[in-house]
């Protein structure tokens, strides 16, 4: 005899999941365990149906009212659903999201319909697109949705056999099936050869040149990939980005990802000077004012000698109209003068190409610091991420082995961060407690105040000693003295301001980092401001017979070349030795760790240089693209031999957007007020560059302008625009005003849209509660229908009797004796009256 199943729904519960709102993840979780279920009822629907009807005919002898339902039973043992009420709630549209086969195999025969050729048969009917497809896919009756989705197969086969092989692949590969499917279906769209012939055969040219089309198509097609991996496996960083993360965690990559989005713009910042200006004036050279120096490789580190006369420096550049004035001579003829020659003005050219490459590095900086903004401050919950991170972040494509084995080691670095992330607590502290942490905070702060302090006045103050005492032709070796000075200071404050962040101690490792971070950052950016003062406001005034610029292109080339010396002195002596007198000397594993903070304030400084020294070195671009390859091998090979992961791992989620946001507000913005007054305040050179003979370098575009105004009238729109766009203070004004609306628009639709976001999560939350609501109303009308129908069923059969001769109503939980029959046929009744009242 077929005993009652229970089955139980095992829903753990926390205590705080009362309080708090519902996630799009358990939304999910809730969907699949319907699908689960709804499955797990569909395997037994006909035997549940068969068992129902034999407990109805035998209720009064062997079961209680209502016992011809399954019961299921959740944590508490209180009845939760029945299988009625699973076959409702199969049946709500929100059981239904997502997409059938049906739906897919329909979608998709409405799209062949329209690539198959029109004459080769006359046009089927549309077909009917299911918008929501049902879960009575599932099988919990026996539904014509089946033979519809079979009858919308055979007709999508028959809308692939009319299509080309190449379409037919191409709809077969956009199609969201898995491979079975969409084998099976190639399988029967193929026809043999010999069976379609006739209209067909009129074709058999075009059919032909289609497949040598798409032949071509697709050798192309394959060229190109093949290319693309080539360069892709070029990269340094293909496989070293992974194994970092891997290894390290996201705090140490994200360094390794800022270097290689600093080289991109490094990139973009040289292509147009290098197309514009290194090109043209290398294509028409000018005459060399004397004989050129021999190499003797200190132009290697001081960026003189023979590099001063070269397409390096902005000296080089001439100040005239190039111009090619004659075609070449031919069969020993005379040159004759070449009616359509355009007129190509260097100082024109250099101040445009210059304003553009800005343009674009401001325009690609602040997508890039959007873009980031965007992917780390994500609104939305992040519970059920760690079990995504378990459950979901495997990658099946895999199946190398030493991938496989640095996806576990990604994996891995990630459980340890999420997980830093959430054991994360700030224990309560003491009043004494606070007192000596605010103490201990305003003493290193003060501490790194003074050293900033200390180390800006001793460049200061070095800088006049070098204008005091000029360096003469023969010894350019002392132009290294105030480079190595600035480097010294960079290289040697990071240290004291770590120690001091060993001693204030803080608890979160990322906080540790980001105060790191600003310390370094006021230090960098107080001696960049102090040097640009130097060079702009004392070495102008004494450089006036000679060209400065010159001369302030080779001082930042001399930053940037002794900075990444002492780049690779600090990777040699502050990681490699550090492990070895470890190792050997103190006999201890411990190896250093990899200090983000300081070396990415370094990458800071480099392009900071890089920026201020464009104007005066178009090719310095180039210089730091070498310089950050280089650095980037380094850096990896010592993090790999000579540096362990944190101690304490930490998430670094929003690292790259404060990177990015760094880069733009101190550094790019600074650059560009320095050019900005370089090129609006300061006199040029009159003795090289191509802005020698006028007052400021932008002056170049008011002669420009009045050349134009004496051409003739066809080109006066120009200085129209000239004046009232560019010398017109309204415009100016009007354009900060527009800007100012736009960033005032763009924070009240952020708001709005915080504020809809909030709403919808009510909403969510309400849907939920609201479900539960029906839930529990369908399984009490269902409870009232079986126990109405077993109360009829009571009243119409005689009792069993026992084998004791005693008159009982069986039941699996509680007995009752034949006495109390007569009282059961007045409550029947009455729920009858109930239910149907």
């Amino acid at each position: 005899m077929a005993q009652p199943r229970v089955l139980v729904l095992d829903v753990p519960e926390t205590p705080g999941d009362q309080d708090q709102e519902p996630s799009p993840y358990e939304e999910s979780e809730v969907h699949d365990s319907f699908h689960q279920l709804i499955q797990e009822q569909s395997q037994l629907a006909a035997e549940e149906e068969l068992e129902l009807q034999q407990r109805q005919l035998v209720a009064g002898a062997l079961g209680p009212p209502g016992s011809g339902h399954q019961t299921l039973v959740g944590p508490g043992g209180a009845p939760v659903h029945s299988t009625a009420t699973l076959r409702i709630l199969a049946s709500m549209p929100s059981r239904t999201i997502g997409r059938s086969r049906g739906a897919i195999i329909s979608q998709y025969y409405n799209r062949t319909v329209k690539l198959r050729r029109r004459g080769s048969r006359p046009l089927l009917g549309n077909m009917v697109r299911s918008a929501r497809p049902s879960l009575r896919l599932y099988d919990l009756e026996l539904d014509p949705a089946t033979l519809e989705e079979d009858e919308k197969r055979s007709l999508l086969v028959k809308e692939l056999q009319g299509l080309s092989v190449a379409q037919r692949d191409h709809v077969l590969r956009g199609m969201p099936l898995n491979l079975a499917e969409k084998r099976c279906l190639r399988e029967k769209s193929q026809v043999q050869r010999g069976k379609r012939r006739g209209p067909q055969d009129r074709g058999g040219v075009f059919s032909c040149c289609s497949r040598l089309r798409y032949a071509c198509i697709l050798a192309l097609h394959s060229l190109g990939l093949a290319l693309l991996s080539g360069l892709h496996a070029v990269r340094p960083w293909r496989y070293a980005l992974k194994q970092i993360g891997g290894q390290f965690g996201s705090s140490v990559l994200s360094y390794f990802l800022f270097l290689k989005t600093l080289l991109a713009f490094n990139a973009l910042l040289l292509l147009l000077p290098l197309a514009f200006l290194v090109g043209v004036q290398a294509a028409f050279p000018p005459e060399p004012p004397g004989p050129a120096p021999a190499f003797t490789g200190l132009e290697l580190l001081t960026g003189g000698g023979c590099f001063t006369h070269t397409v390096m420096y902005y000296g080089y550049y001439s100040n005239t109209t190039l111009n090619q004035l004659c075609v070449p001579p031919r069969h020993g003829d005379q040159c004759s003068p070449r009616a359509s020659s355009l007129p190509y003005s260097m100082p024109l050219a250099y101040l445009f190409t210059m304003g553009a490459a800005f343009f674009i590095t401001c325009i690609t900086l602040v997508y890039s610091m959007s873009h980031a903004f965007g992917e780390s401050y994500r609104v939305g919950s992040t519970k059920g991420v760690h079990a995504i991170t378990v459950f979901c972040s495997w990658d099946y494509k895999v199946t190398e082995k030493r991938a496989s084995r640095l996806q576990q080691d990604n994996l891995r670095t990630q459980l340890k961060e999420l997980l830093a992330e959430w054991q994360l607590h700030r224990s309560p502290r003491s009043l004494c407690g606070r007192l000596r942490r605010v103490v201990t905070l305003g003493l290193a702060w003060l501490l790194c105040l003074g050293t900033m302090l200390g180390c800006s006045v001793a460049v200061f103050v070095f800088s006049e000693v070098m204008i005091q005492s000029p360096v003469s032709a023969g010894q350019e070796v002392r132009l290294l003295a105030l480079p190595l000075v600035v480097s010294l200071l960079n290289l040697g404050a990071p240290y004291l301001f770590r120690g001091l962040a060993a001693l204030e101690g803080h608890e979160s490792p990322g906080l540790e980092v980001y105060v790191a971070i600003c310390r370094n950052l006021i230090l960098k950016m107080a001696i960049l401001g102090i040097l640009c003062y130097h060079w702009l406001g004392r070495r102008v005034a004494t450089l006036q017979d000679q060209c400065w610029e010159d001369f302030v292109g080779q001082e930042l080339y001399r930053f940037m070349v002794m900075d990444f010396l002492f780049a690779l002195l600090d990777t040699l002596f502050g990681e490699l030795v550090w492990r070895l007198i470890s190792e050997r000397k103190l006999k201890r594993r411990r190896k250093p760790e990899f200090d983000i903070a300081r070396n990415v304030l370094d990458l800071i400084y480099g392009q900071t240089l890089t920026w201020l020294g464009v104007l005066f070195s178009p090719l310095l671009p180039a210089v730091q693209v070498l310089r950050l390859l280089l650095l980037f091998l380094v850096k990896k090979a010592s993090l790999m031999a000579n540096c362990q992961a944190p101690r304490r791992p930490w998430l670094a989620s929003h690292m790259s957007t404060v990177f990015l946001t760094l880069l733009c507000f101190p550094s790019f913005l600074g650059a560009a007020i320095f050019l900005c007054y370089a090129v609006w305040q300061v006199k040029p050179s009159s003795t090289c560059g191509p802005f020698r003979t006028l007052d400021t370098m932008y002056e170049a575009g008011r002669v420009w302008v009045r050349y134009l105004e004496r051409a003739g009238p066809g080109a006066s729109w120009v200085p129209w625009l000239h004046q009232y766009l560019v010398e017109s203070t309204f415009f100016l004004f009007l354009a900060s005003a527009l800007l100012l609306a736009i960033i005032y628009l763009n924070i009240q639709v952020v708001k709005g849209q915080r504020k809809v976001i909030s709403l919808l999560k009510e909403q969510i939350r309400n849907e939920g509660e609201d479900k539960i609501f029906l839930i529990n109303r369908l399984h009490s009308v269902y409870e009232r229908k079986e126990r109405s129908r077993a109360g009829r069923n009571e009243a119409t059969m005689p009792p069993a009797l026992h084998a004791d001769g005693r008159d009982t109503w069986w039941d699996s939980e509680r007995p009752c004796t034949f006495s109390q029959h007569p009282q059961l046929h007045s409550v029947t009744t009455a729920w009858q009256a109930e239910t149907r009242t």
